[in-house]
């Protein structure tokens, strides 16, 4: 089935949600360029037009240049510090409260979700503000800026430190997709929000929900090629969908199954 405005939402898909126990909603760099991140894709600007992100992002390239990868995850740094969360992050906090079950899994490595009041979050590539440790992987929640030994050093090893994110070339981290797939393959409904459901493993999740028998929700201003497979793939924005799809399922905001 295809939704192809997001008004007014399908009676049985807001019947679906309103009775489901346990719900999962996917997210990707869609619902964050609504705050107004740029995509890990979006061409770079200033100093950093003649870097490829993609050559930025991997374990080699800060072994061979530190300090360069980490003064570029400053600057990316700096523009999420600009970015709040928008419509779909404060929205999806509210499904939360309103299933008795609900995970939040995001790509997304912003924050905004959290920002937003999302609890039960998955952040599936890490989290930009967050460093750890390049050998050990152990986070750091303070370091000396004024060390000439640049990008800053671990307070316990002397590794150099680095963003608490995943890059090229790594695993995601084996306890977040571990919980991503028992939540999917044991969710009602999975709700796929501004993801291209491209990239694997987390692409791999639409799938999995779909084998266990969940009802597939896709929300995206294009088609992808999870569209062909979604029980309703909804064309827009995830600001204006998700808002209304709670609004359709828990009309003037009133109580929930969840509530004690």
């Amino acid at each position: 089935m295809s939704d192809t405005a997001p008004f007014p939402v399908a009676p049985a898909l807001a019947d679906a949600l309103r009775s489901a126990d346990r719900v999962v909603a996917l997210t990707g760099a869609g619902v964050s360029a609504e705050s107004g991140v740029p995509t890990f894709r979006d061409a770079q600007s200033g100093l950093w037009a003649k870097f490829d992100p993609l050559e930025l992002a991997t374990p080699g390239a800060f072994e061979r240049q530190p300090r360069l990868v980490w003064d570029w995850y400053g600057w990316r740094r700096e523009l999420v510090a600009r970015s709040r969360p928008n419509a779909a992050h404060v929205a999806l906090a509210k499904i939360e409260r309103r299933v008795p079950d609900f995970l939040l899994v995001t790509q997304n490595v912003d924050g905004l979700h959290a920002a937003a009041g999302s609890r039960n979050l998955v952040e599936l590539h890490g989290n930009i503000a967050r460093v750890r440790c390049s050998r050990e992987g152990t986070p750091v929640s303070a370091w000396q800026d004024s060390d000439p030994q640049w990008p800053p050093r671990c307070p316990g090893c002397g590794a150099f430190l680095r963003p608490d994110v995943v890059w090229f070339e790594e695993a995601l981290p084996a306890g977040a997709l571990a919980r991503a797939d028992h939540a999917v393959a044991n969710a009602d409904v999975l709700l796929v929000i501004g993801t291209s459901a491209e990239v694997y493993p987390a692409a791999a999740l639409p799938l999995r929900a779909r084998d266990a028998g969940a009802l597939i929700v896709e929300i995206n201003p294009a088609s992808t090629p999870l569209t062909a497979i979604a029980d309703h793939a909804l064309h827009g924005r995830a600001g204006d969908i998700v808002p209304a799809l709670v609004a359709a399922t828990w009309p003037a905001d009133g109580p929930s199954r969840t509530d004690s």
